[in-house]
């Protein structure tokens, strides 16, 4: 299908038809496509400065973005690195951390990640993930990485002792981890008091913490950063999505002083010789900057709380439907499972996805999960049209 233009939380494709963007165009456009104030200050800045190298240069777009993000994001981080997107964003952070502990003179091998963890496609970030459905051809050559479950009431206590049993080796390079709410494991939302528990004997022992918020970060789960829900704070973290704000790719790896410190050397070798060309694009840098004024603008706050309330009022009506198991909600993002059985890309979610796209809603289940995690700026009208569109499926599956 090819999809013509988009405006504000609308996609219409070659034929004229229109649909709503019910996940952002993967959880970046969260302000709407081509919002105003967004291409305002990405075009005024393209009449100053397009692309430069950003070796051996700075510019006010990259200083003005750090000062910004800096001003909101966990006060551990204290660095930034640019890079082109969330895979390298995540690669990035775990050269970081392995270069970290190689430059205090320890070698370390072992990465630490839950259970259905997805941390994006290249190949260090593929390694932390565990979707066999991407990483199936390249097991092989992947890193070491460990696996504990995503915590909950009941095996808590089991998480913490078969986390300390890696720690206690002293191989740990870092422990990577989705704050709160597991992307592309279907939206699998855990409670923060539990991460917190974890992220502190990780600290007990001296190890790295690095948060993966390219999917969570930028208000998505409630908080401006989903790190802002528990007390223990990342080393590194990871960002991309909506931090440009569905309109040109960047990826940002933000660090603590104790992690920068440890590159911060008159021997060159212990220098972080990692780059990408577009690093800290002048373009990309401004439409990040403009998220960020808008972020915490109280019509963007108003909207997210909005569509906060919405689904979790939508949710209590989801639970009376005999077909839905575990429906949930957590800041903007809403999902729920089908008491079905099915391939992640077979035959019967291609069925749900075109029932949506009748529908005029494009959505895209993983599997038997659906969820919505629309843009903030969407209306009452076009938000009941989605949960509408649901209510048919399980009705007609009823």
């Amino acid at each position: 299908m090819e999809i013509e233009r988009a405006k504000g939380v609308l996609l219409y494709d070659s034929e004229g038809r229109e649909y709503i963007d019910a996940i952002s165009s993967w959880y970046t456009a969260v302000y709407g496509h081509l919002n105003p104030y967004i291409l305002d200050k990405v075009q005024e800045g393209m009449m100053t400065l397009d692309q430069v190298v950003f070796t051996g240069f700075t510019h006010k777009p990259a200083q003005e973005l750090a000062e910004k993000l800096f001003s909101i994001c966990p006060k551990s981080l204290k660095k930034m690195f640019f890079s082109d997107n969330g895979s390298t964003s995540v690669d990035t952070a775990l050269k970081m951390a392995l270069q970290y502990w190689y430059n205090k003179g320890l070698t370390k091998r072992k990465i630490i990640a839950f259970e259905g963890a997805f941390h994006g496609d290249t190949f260090g970030a593929m390694s932390a993930s565990d979707l066999d459905v991407y990483n199936g051809p390249f097991k092989e050559f992947l890193l070491e990485v460990e696996r504990i479950p995503v915590p909950d009431d009941s095996n808590i206590e089991d998480v913490l002792n078969t986390l300390e049993s890696y720690l206690s080796s002293q191989d740990v390079i870092c422990f990577i981890y989705e704050p709160v709410v597991q992307g592309a494991a279907g939206m699998k939302m855990y409670k923060a008091e539990h991460l917190d528990r974890l992220l502190k004997l990780v600290h007990r022992y001296d190890s790295l913490c690095v948060a993966d918020e390219v999917m969570t970060g930028f208000g998505k789960t409630g908080t401006n950063f989903a790190s802002d829900q528990v007390e223990e704070l990342p080393d590194i973290m990871c960002l991309s999505k909506a931090l440009t704000c569905g309109l040109v790719p960047m990826g940002l790896t933000l660090s603590s002083q104790k992690v920068y410190d440890a590159f911060y050397d008159n021997e060159q070798i212990k220098g972080f010789f990692h780059g990408h060309t577009y690093s800290a694009n002048p373009m990309a840098c401004n439409a990040a900057i403009a998220g960020i004024d808008l972020l915490n603008q109280d019509h963007i706050k108003r909207g997210r709380l909005d569509i906060q309330e919405s689904h979790s009022s939508f949710v209590k009506e989801l639970n009376g439907f005999d077909k839905v198991l575990n429906a949930r909600s957590m800041g903007v993002i809403l999902a729920f499972e089908l008491k079905e059985s099915m391939e992640r890309y077979g035959s019967r979610r291609n069925t749900l996805y075109n029932f949506f796209m009748d529908r005029g809603v494009y959505l895209r289940p993983l599997g038997n999960t659906i969820y919505i995690l629309p843009p903030y700026v969407i209306s009452k009208r076009d938000l009941d049209s989605i949960y509408e569109a649901i209510r048919s499926l399980l009705r007609e599956d009823s």
